[in-house]
């Protein structure tokens, strides 16, 4: 039995993704690893990102909707890091071969216009603090095989991070009901799901004020001009290459993503 410890974690996932390997769960071997600790290698893969020359960009949300958390078998969400690495350009194919099995699913994205630090932070509070609203699409990967994983072992993954791109229309959060913001999720044509914001924990800035309250038990807090993607609105939907996907949302436009090859 693999004698796991937090740093050779890290440093085993890091090289998973560079790799394009996936692996079974750590807890498999090593059941201690609960979310605190994997919260404490996540932000070790974030030093060693940093390190080799990744800027940090912004947080993402992961398992914020009732519909991911149910597939998952995982009841609350995560927070985990954004570097500039994980930025897909609009109109590039989504990355194949860089990821191990990617999925697609429409986002909520804040960009903010001050910093944000809990504890305590409301849902009102958090948007006061949002610049602009965009839609957006998140690519994510898993490096444990089949999406298999523990809450400490997604933690440590950086809550299946992989590639995310935002649409053509940034709007201040005033006026905007977030709440019935709408998407269509299409794949090659077809309309396969749909969800409105209230499915990201009730409401979007929910889900920012909840990371901002998380990072502030972890020392850290969301910075002026960062990105936050606010979790998957429906269920992920496969990405292999070749196939199309749209998400059309209510007044925040359209992103649109291909499969390569």
């Amino acid at each position: 039995m693999a004698q796991w410890t937090e740093e050779s974690v890290a440093v085993e996932l890091l090289a998973c993704e560079d790799e394009r390997r996936d692996r079974p769960p750590f807890t498999d071997e090593w059941p201690e690893l609960d979310l605190d600790t994997g919260y404490r290698i996540q932000d070790r893969t974030l030093a060693m990102r940093l390190a080799r020359g990744e800027k940090l960009i912004g947080v993402k949300l992961g398992l914020t909707s009732r519909a991911k958390q149910q597939r998952m078998g995982v009841h609350f969400p995560f927070v985990a890091w954004l570097t500039d690495a994980m930025v897909l350009p609009v109109g590039d194919p989504v990355p194949q071969g860089r990821l191990i099995h990617p999925r697609i699913e429409p986002e909520i994205v804040f960009v903010m216009g001050r910093r944000l630090e809990g504890p305590g932070v409301t849902c009102a509070q958090a948007m006061a603090a949002v610049e602009s609203v965009w839609g957006g699409a998140e690519v994510i990967d898993s490096r444990y095989r089949d999406f298999r994983f523990t809450a400490g072992d997604v933690a440590a993954d950086n809550a299946s991070s992989g590639a995310f791109v935002t649409g053509p229309i940034g709007l201040p959060p005033a006026g905007l009901d977030l709440a019935l913001e709408g998407v269509l999720v299409e794949v090659d044509g077809v309309i396969v799901d749909s969800a409105t914001g209230a499915a990201v924990q009730g409401h979007p800035g929910e889900a920012l004020a909840l990371a901002a309250n998380d990072l502030a038990r972890r020392g850290h807090a969301i910075e002026a001009g960062w990105i936050v993607l606010t979790g998957g609105m429906t269920d992920a939907v496969f990405a292999p290459p070749g196939v199309s996907v749209a998400c059309h949302f209510s007044t925040l436009g359209s992103v649109y993503l291909n499969g390569g090859e």
